[in-house]
């Protein structure tokens, strides 16, 4: 499939698998805008991914906001002319205890994982049904919602994680006549700067294969949801053998 031409909105696209996901798409030809909070992250990642600035754009804030979603999908209009793709990458995770999540954790989590989910794909929905095309992916978590590890407590994870991967089938239903697409990519734990290297060890023990995933990993999962035309509402797992059972 060509991606020549098109354009993405990438969530979470200052660093790790956001980052990665932009510099791929720009390569193959796509026009592609992300987000992010922190600027000075931000605007580096926009010089890595396109140092030609012609085919990168960003907007810096809390995707949560709602006048920010509208800003990142009126950015893509505006320099590029529509939205045919949103990767749904922003997200955070916090491992605790039940009992010691905090109301501020709960918050937050709530806030960019599905808050930001929600008022970003509001509005690319909107205009993809101009066009009556258009595809949305959504980065969802494997370990932390469909088999749960004892040594890494995420319920909070479990929770909005969870709400995304069922959300992925229900636009995915609800649009499948109007020419949008809507997957998932659920993946294990993956080489970004999140994890410090000294705890790479431990985190690779994590998945059944014994190694942690690479931004590449999910990269390759995404462009294949983009070139797969009949595929719809499908949740693709990228996790080393996380989900396939008890290890």
């Amino acid at each position: 499939m060509s991606f020549q031409n098109k354009v993405a909105v990438v969530t979470g696209g200052s660093s790790g698998i956001g980052k990665a996901v932009a510099i791929e798409l720009v390569q193959q030809g796509a026009n592609v805008v992300i987000n992010g909070r922190r600027e000075q992250l931000l605007v580096e990642a926009a010089k890595e991914i396109d140092p030609t600035g012609k085919h990168i754009a960003y907007v810096i804030g809390d995707i949560s906001d709602p006048q920010i979603a509208e800003r990142l999908i009126a950015e893509g209009l505006s320099r590029f002319g529509r939205i045919d793709t949103l990767v749904n990458n922003a997200g955070i995770f916090i491992s605790k205890s039940f009992t010691d999540y905090t109301k501020e954790d709960l918050e937050s989590k709530l806030a960019v994982n599905l808050k930001g989910f929600f008022h970003v794909t509001q509005r690319a929905v909107t205009e993809m049904l101009k066009t009556g095309a258009g595809h949305i992916v959504n980065i969802t978590a494997s370990g932390a919602v469909e088999q749960p590890i004892k040594g890494v407590p995420s319920v909070l994870a479990a929770l909005t994680k969870g709400g995304l991967a069922a959300a992925t089938k229900s636009l995915a239903i609800e649009y499948a006549d109007k020419g949008i697409r809507v997957n998932a990519v659920a993946p294990g734990i993956i080489k970004t700067p999140m994890h410090p290297v000294e705890t790479h060890d431990f985190l690779a023990k994590l998945h059944p294969i014994g190694v942690m995933g690479e931004a590449k990993d999910i990269v390759n999962a995404i462009l294949y949801l983009e070139s797969a035309q009949f595929v719809t509402g499908e949740t693709l797992h990228v996790d080393g053998g996380q989900s396939a059972g008890r290890w």
